[in-house]
Formats: structure tokens, C-alpha cells, sequence
């Protein structure tokens, strides 16, 4: 971070993380390889994956335990095989549901395994993952932290957030390297005590709430203790306008062309 007395605001607003939630997803099928790909066209910073892992070991980009909101099979995840999942159609389920931006392409679209979405942005793009459902999944960790050597994933930028800090603090056993950032799911007025931020300082850089409950306090309470703060999941300019004024250093948006547009001030 530029240190406050020499960073003008518009500089702290280009400093702001443009992260593309589930990809491009307000525009195309999330967590699919077009979504990333949108989102890295739309200026985002970041491509954001959840990972959810098969029946026999592998990890893929899922929001859900479940297949059935986003393809056409129904039950766990990790009942099906790679190879399985590999056979349902994960785009189509979005032309129905937004007939106005619904495109032939998004038809048939797969599944993509967290290897194929290194594979296809390389190890220099910026990866924000998450570990969605770690008590369901053993081992999950460290098969992300395996495949992150393995494809020389750049850990300068990458990070890596869940809602479970035991998954977190595993993470950080295993490669104290990689930066972790706390998820926050606040169902009334969101407060934050002085022992739970210097509790999550010490294994995450950041903390994602929820944006609907938080306040400017919140945000700079976060902020003055060092820590990085990135709400979900914004997707109006105005709401986008204000989490920047109040402080925050990063967000999650569905669609990142937004906020990138609120970041250049049009």
C-alpha cells in the first residue's frame, strides 16, 4: 500500500481490488471459463474460484455442494467422479434464467477442474480461491496447496479465503507463504471486536463480509489495524461509490466492468 500521507484519493481508488465474483458472472455462467475470461477482459483483478472437490479426489470450480442450481445433474458433488461431472451441461441453466443476455455459446459449457483454469490463465494471473465446504471435503487443502507448487502459481498475489478458520489455519500450516483472508457472514449490523481482529491477524491479511451489513466504522476499524477488507458482493455503482468512500481496499462484484467504470470516476 502507498503510505497515506503521499497516496491522493484517486490514487487509493486505482489501488482497490476489482475482484470478478464467480468470473463475469452477471454476464455469463459462473464459475466457467468464459466467466473468468470476462472478467479479466472487464478489468477485474482477480478471478475468483470456489472449490468444491469429486468423488475421487479432484478439485473443481463449483459455488455449490450441490450440482443442481448450475447444471443439469442433481446430488453432491462428491458423489460424482470427475469424469461424471465432466458430462453435464454447466451454461445452459443460465440462458434461462436471463433469457436477455442469454448466448448459444454458454450451451454445453463444462465444468472446469481447478487444474484447467491454471492451465488456461497461467501462473502470473491473479487467483483469489476459495475452500467452500472444507469439513466435507479432507484433504482439500492440501490438494490446493499440491496443485498451487505444481503450477508455480504466483503467491505474491494469490490468496486464498474461506468461512472456516480451521480451514484457514490448516492452510497456513502447510505453506505459511500463501495469503489468507477471513470470510464474514453477518446476519444483523456487523461488529467487529478488537480480539477477534487481532485474532484473525494472526493467519489472514484480510476479512470479506458481507457488504448489506456493514458500516463506515466497521470498515475503518478493519483498515486501521492493518487489515485488507474486501465486502461481497457489490453490484451497483452507487453502493460500489460508497464502500470506497468509507475505505474499503477491494470488493467482489458480478460485474466488473462497474466497477471499474466507478474506479475511472465515469
Amino acid at each position: 500500500m502507498v503510505s497515506g500521507f503521499t497516496a491522493d484519493a484517486a490514487e487509493k481508488e486505482k489501488e482497490i481490488l476489482n475482484v470478478a465474483h464467480r468470473g463475469a458472472s452477471g454476464y455469463a455462467p459462473e464459475h466457467t471459463l468464459i466467466a473468468y475470461k470476462m472478467g479479466e477482459q472487464m478489468h477485474g483483478d482477480y478471478i475468483e474460484v470456489d472449490l468444491q472437490m469429486t468423488k475421487d479426489g479432484e478439485l473443481i470450480a463449483m459455488h455449490d455442494e450441490t450440482l443442481d442450481r448450475t447444471t443439469n445433474g442433481t446430488g453432491q458433488v462428491k458423489d460424482y467422479t470427475l469424469e461424471e461431472i465432466k458430462e453435464l451441461d454447466a451454461g445452459s441453466w443460465f440462458n434461462e434464467k436471463y433469457p436477455e443476455k442469454a448466448n448459444p455459446e454458454y450451451e454445453g459449457l463444462k465444468v472446469p477442474t481447478l487444474e484447467e483454469v491454471f492451465k488456461t490463465f497461467g501462473k502470473n494471473a491473479n487467483y483469489y480461491i476459495e475452500t467452500k465446504s472444507p469439513e466435507v471435503y479432507p484433504g482439500m487443502e492440501e490438494k490446493l496447496a499440491e496443485m498451487v507448487d505444481e503450477y508455480g502459481i504466483n503467491k505474491d498475489t494469490l490468496l486464498v479465503q474461506s468461512f472456516s478458520s480451521a480451514s484457514l489455519l490448516k492452510m497456513n500450516e502447510i505453506d505459511p507463504s500463501i495469503k489468507l483472508v477471513q470470510l464474514m457472514w453477518y446476519t444483523s449490523p456487523a461488529a467487529v471486536s478488537d480480539a477477534e481482529v487481532q485474532a484473525i491477524k494472526q493467519y489472514a491479511v484480510g476479512i470479506g463480509p458481507n457488504s448489506a451489513m456493514i458500516d463506515k466504522e466497521y470498515v475503518q476499524k478493519t483498515v486501521q489495524n492493518g487489515l485488507e477488507i474486501h465486502p461481497y458482493t457489490v453490484n451497483e455503482k452507487e453502493e460500489m461509490q460508497k464502500l470506497i468512500d468509507w475505505g474499503v481496499t477491494g470488493m467482489f462484484t458480478n460485474f466488473p466492468d462497474l466497477l471499474n467504470e466507478v474506479k475511472k470516476g465515469r
